[in-house]
């Protein structure tokens, strides 16, 4: 990944960080150091560990300061919602991620840059960054921006997802059926693996990888919804 598609990135989510190192290492998965061999080369783990610890404060202290009348219990679900894999990948693929992270050639052909579980990770990872660079309050500052105002009064996303919207936008177009086949399974059953295609009609929109089902299908939706309504 070029440097200026980094540069790009600050740009659109105005946002400068005060060293870039930790920037490019956010956006550098596992994948892309054991195939390169760079000793500068540090990928975004250890990152996704802080990012996930910071998320879990920030979120808390959103709702706790939103919702003053709501009780303990109710707040952890909302909070678990928030920062749920889903969710998590959700908002990354909202700001476009996965363009900027930098893949191992088999992750990249494995559709790295659109799998929920690496998107999600991705946004721990630099949300982790942004709190190394420039501390708490910048990472308050970029969720109230980005995130916060995508969230209900239940904690839920406003942002449905790719198969509802999809579902939604073919019936609304009088589009055929949508039908999702699942084309092949691999991998051992501790780590396996669907490769899932999207049919309107008899026409092939879409084709989705992931380690569940559901996974592959979403990712297959989202591909339909690209090629289909992006435009739109």
């Amino acid at each position: 990944m070029k440097h200026d598609s980094f540069e790009e990135l600050q740009q659109r989510l105005q946002l400068r960080f005060h060293k870039p190192r930790l920037l490019k290492q956010a956006f550098t998965h596992t994948s892309y150091v054991n195939e390169h061999k760079q000793k500068e080369l540090e990928h975004n783990e250890r990152l996704e560990f802080l990012g996930d610890a910071v998320l879990q404060l920030t979120v808390s202290e959103h709702l706790y300061r939103t919702f003053p009348e709501r009780p303990e219990g109710q707040l952890t679900r909302m909070r678990a919602s928030i920062v749920c894999e889903p969710s998590l990948a959700r908002f990354a693929d909202m700001l476009a991620f996965g363009a900027h992270v930098l893949l191992g050639r088999g992750e990249e052909q494995l559709g790295g840059r659109q799998r929920p579980a690496l998107l999600a990770d991705l946004f721990e990872s630099f949300i982790g960054a942004i709190y190394l660079d420039q501390g708490i309050e910048a990472v308050r500052t970029f969720l109230a921006a980005n995130i916060f105002p995508h969230i209900d009064i239940d904690g839920g996303l406003l942002v449905k997802d790719y198969k509802s919207t999809l579902q939604e936008r073919a019936q609304h177009a009088g589009m055929s059926p949508i039908e999702y086949r699942i084309k092949e399974e691999r991998g051992p059953a501790h780590d396996r693996e669907f490769v899932v295609e999207v049919h309107i009609g008899e026409q092939k929109w879409g084709m989705g990888i992931g380690r569940t089902k559901k996974e592959a299908e979403q990712q297959a939706a989202a591909e339909a919804w690209r090629h289909l309504f992006k435009q739109a």
